[in-house]
């Protein structure tokens, strides 16, 4: 199976009708969830099905094992593979692989070095780069300048940038829709989402909590817990 009858058979297809054919570029968006429910895995489909249709991914991570996040790369994409029989799959991979870029930060460091840092790159790339993501940001540090300076960033260079954030305690249990610790910086998101763990089935739900300028509708998307995709309920 072609590289074209994959992305057309993604589920991600359900999540840009559901956005209006997307986040953007030049937008902001957000994924939540309770610290181990998949947030990463779902990041890291969405980089996936960006890489099958030709397009640049730059993934920022604060986390101290950057192999951590390559190997989440290399197990989506073999789920993916496995279900859909894609034939020279290796050859592929190293083929999407090549137009992806990981740059790993201390949580710490300044948002203008960042960006900075990004642009370095960029200026270096042999690819054109359209999606950008913040894995684990922590927006509890954070403040609305470096919101600012994420939202500049994404507008002047054109690409749909997406943060992921851990809850900690809250999330499944708060009737709160946008999380607590992005209430102050709602307004700089195009489109929402949280992962929710549902008592009723037992499944991890993507419930879209802000979509650009239309009321939220249900995707019917859920993260497989056994394959770390995300899935057509």
């Amino acid at each position: 199976m072609v590289k074209a009858e994959l992305v057309k058979q993604s589920p991600l297809r359900i999540l840009d009708a559901s956005t209006r054919g997307g986040l953007g570029k030049g937008n902001l968006g957000v994924l939540t969830a309770r610290h181990g429910l998949g947030k990463r895995s779902a990041m890291v489909h969405l980089a996936v099905d960006r890489l099958l249709q030709g397009k640049g991914v730059i993934h920022i991570t604060f986390s101290s094992r950057v192999q951590h996040v390559l190997d989440y790369y290399e197990e989506i994409f073999t789920e993916i593979s496995k279900m859909k029989s894609l034939e020279k799959a290796f050859e592929v991979y190293e083929e999407l692989v090549a137009h992806r870029m990981v740059m790993n930060f201390e949580q710490k460091t300044d948002v203008q070095h960042i960006l900075e840092s990004v642009k370095a790159r960029l200026g270096e790339k042999t690819f054109a780069v359209d999606t950008v993501i913040v894995d684990e940001f922590n927006f509890a540090l954070t403040k609305k300048e470096e919101l600012e300076a994420f939202q500049s960033f994404a507008k002047s260079i054109g690409v749909e940038l997406w943060f992921s954030v851990s809850l900690k305690d809250e999330g499944a249990a708060s009737l709160q829709p946008v999380p607590l610790v992005l209430l102050p910086y709602e307004y700089f998101f195009s489109v929402m989402i949280n992962l929710r763990a549902h008592r009723e089935d037992g499944k991890v739900h993507l419930e879209m909590i802000k979509d650009h300028a239309s009321k939220p509708q249900d995707t019917h998307l859920v993260l497989d817990a056994k394959t770390l995709l995300i899935l057509k309920d």
